[in-house]
C-alpha cells in the first residue's frame, strides 16, 4: 500500500512523509525473496473463480495510490526491471484541472508550516468565518472530536487532517485549504501540480509495459462520507476520463483513506 516515494534529500518537501527510494529497492528485494508477487488480473480471476483458481501461497499485491511522478520515474523502472507488476491508482482531478488535490495541500502544509502555528491559524479562521455567520462547532469541541492521535501522527496533526479532509462542510474546507495553501507555500498550484503527479502519456506508457490501473475517485473523497448520489457522480466522472485506460465494465476502485 504504496504512496509517496522519493529521493527525500534531494526534493522540494524532504518532510513529507514517504518511503525513502532505496529503502524502497530494498523492500521490493525482500518481497520478492519471500513472497509471490502477483498481479491484479490473478486477483481478479481468483475472486470470479474460487472454486477453480487459487492464489500461490504468501501471495503478495503491490498497490501504489494517488498517481504520484514518483510512480513512473521511481517505481516503474525498478518493478519493470524485475518483471513484477504493480497496481496503480489514480485520481482524475489533477489531471483534468491541473489542481493540486486537498489531500496534497494539506501534506505540504503539515511538512512546511510549525505545526503549532499551522493549528493556531486554523482556529483563527474557523473563528473568523463564525463571526461571518457559518455554523461551526466551537474549536474546542472540534479538537476533542478529531484530536485522537495514531501510532502515525500526533494529537495536533490528526486534528488538522480530520478537520481539513472531512470534519467541516466541503465548500468551507476547501476554502480554508487554499487560503493556509497560499499563505504557507511558495510555489503555484500549476506548477506544483505538473510537477508532482502523472501525465496521460506515463501511464500509457507504464499500462502497456503491463502495469495495471485502477480507479481512486476524481475528487479523492472520503466516499462514506458522501451520499449514493454524490459517490456516483465522483465515480462516474473517473471512469469517463480514464476510458480506455481503465475498462467501464471491469474495473477495482482503492478507497480513498480506506472509506467505503
Amino acid at each position: 500500500m504504496y504512496h509517496y516515494i522519493k529521493d527525500f534529500k534531494n526534493n522540494r518537501f524532504p518532510n513529507i512523509k514517504g518511503l525513502d527510494l532505496e529503502l524502497f529497492t530494498q523492500q521490493i528485494e525482500f518481497l520478492q525473496e519471500n513472497f509471490n508477487i502477483i498481479t491484479m488480473e490473478e486477483v481478479i480471476e481468483a475472486a470470479y473463480n474460487k472454486e477453480s483458481f487459487l492464489l500461490p501461497e504468501d501471495a503478495a499485491l503491490l498497490t501504489f495510490d494517488d498517481g504520484y511522478i514518483d510512480h513512473y520515474t521511481n517505481v516503474f523502472p525498478i518493478l519493470k526491471n524485475r518483471g513484477i507488476q504493480g497496481s496503480f491508482f489514480v485520481s482524475a482531478k489533477p489531471l483534468v484541472e491541473q489542481k493540486v488535490m486537498d489531500v496534497n495541500k494539506i501534506h505540504y502544509l503539515l511538512a512546511t508550516a510549525d505545526i503549532q502555528t499551522l493549528l493556531d491559524d486554523i482556529f483563527s479562521i474557523l473563528n473568523r468565518y463564525r463571526i461571518e455567520g457559518y455554523l461551526i462547532e466551537s474549536n474546542e469541541n472540534l479538537f476533542k472530536k478529531y484530536a485522537v492521535k495514531d501510532r502515525f501522527d500526533t494529537n495536533e496533526v490528526i486534528f488538522i487532517k480530520r478537520i481539513l479532509q472531512v470534519g467541516l462542510e466541503e465548500k468551507l474546507r476547501n476554502m480554508i485549504v487554499q487560503e493556509l495553501f497560499n499563505n504557507y507555500l511558495d510555489v503555484s498550484e500549476e506548477v506544483l501540480s505538473n510537477e508532482w503527479y502523472l501525465n496521460l502519456e506515463q501511464i500509457n506508457c507504464m499500462k502497456q509495459a503491463g502495469m495495471y490501473f485502477g480507479l481512486h475517485g476524481y475528487e479523492h473523497y472520503w466516499l462514506g462520507e458522501l451520499s449514493e448520489d454524490q459517490m456516483k457522480e465522483d465515480i462516474e466522472k473517473a471512469l469517463n476520463y480514464f476510458d480506455g485506460i481503465i475498462d467501464k465494465n471491469s474495473w477495482v476502485m482503492n478507497y480513498p483513506y480506506g472509506s467505503y
